[in-house]
């Protein structure tokens, strides 16, 4: 069943469009901002905050980068208008990092000025290992000029992330805290880069989790994976770590009675809302990057509506 799980996923972007959607429309707010803020406005009535995250990621034109930086000047002006209480991920291949960095700085930079000057913060999404230094390159640079303003994503399943974290410890002061999502990881990469087994990875989330709270970094804690959900609440409580240190971060439409449950006892919850037109791109890639989800493609197939 796993092989034949790959290759279905292999062929998803051969897929009909509608056929996808039936089965990503759960998990992505849609395609315009309007969407996205009904989401959000959803999401901040259950006392949950929000991230949001437009489509779109490895491009092949400058162009598309100038597009996609409007885009999120556009988002960003219209969100803080709404008055949603979330704050906004953006994916550094968005704006061209592995074609031009100066011009990807330049954009990133943009709106990361955009967002402090409403209060605000970005977070800088991490993607595949060719990525990983050029976008701690691009934290380092905004956190010095927008110190309470800029965050980063790190992925536990890397073995390099623990040491990451160490050389970055350089950038906290005293006004504002070093501030980082830790994830497991998506993406597939080698074993000789990247921890393989399930338990493995996830000692690892623990052990840098352990590490951020006894450095004072404020962590945001992404993860639905239960026995990490209750080891993350066992770090806090052993190291007393304050409610407005850190919080949770679960993606829009999954186990949400998990994250209702974290609300429900106190704890600070943050939702991950993509949209945008480049839906489909994403959906196909995060279904090959993970086989085991075209069974839920099979059964929309089957069961329509």
């Amino acid at each position: 069943m796993n092989r034949l799980n790959k290759i279905i996923s292999q062929a998803l972007p051969y897929f009909p469009p509608k056929l996808i959607w039936r089965f990503s429309k759960s998990y992505i707010a849609g395609e315009s901002t309007r969407d996205a803020i009904n989401a959000s406005k959803a999401l901040n009535r259950e006392n949950m905050m929000v991230t949001l995250d437009i489509l779109g990621e490895f491009i092949e034109t400058m162009p598309q980068a100038e597009k996609n930086r409007d885009a999120y000047l556009a988002l960003i002006r219209t969100v803080e208008a709404a008055g949603i209480d979330g704050n906004y991920s953006m994916k550094p291949t968005m704006f061209g990092l592995l074609i031009d960095k100066k011009t990807c700085f330049e954009y990133m930079r943009e709106l990361t000025a955009e967002a402090a000057s409403h209060g605000n913060f970005v977070r800088i999404d991490m993607e595949d290992s060719p990525c990983v230094d050029g976008s701690i390159d691009i934290f380092r640079r905004l956190k010095q000029e927008f110190p309470q303003n800029i965050g980063l994503v790190l992925q536990a399943y890397l073995k390099r992330t623990l040491g990451d974290l160490e050389s970055m410890l350089d950038l906290r002061r005293d006004d504002a805290a070093l501030n980082f999502r830790l994830v497991k990881g998506v993406y597939v990469e080698p074993a000789g880069i990247a921890y393989k087994d399930y338990h493995e990875i996830n000692a690892h989330f623990l052990e840098d989790l352990e590490f951020m709270f006894k450095n004072n970094v404020y962590a945001a804690i992404a993860t639905h994976d239960t026995p990490l959900i209750q080891g993350a609440l066992d770090l806090i409580d052993k190291y007393q770590v304050p409610r407005d240190k850190y919080e949770f971060q679960m993606l829009y439409g999954v186990t949400p009675q998990k994250r209702r449950q974290l609300v429900q006892n106190g704890h600070r919850m943050r939702v991950y809302v993509p949209f945008g037109e480049q839906w489909f791109g994403y959906c196909t890639r995060r279904l090959k990057e993970n086989p085991a989800m075209v069974s839920h493609i099979l059964k929309a197939l089957v069961y329509r509506g």
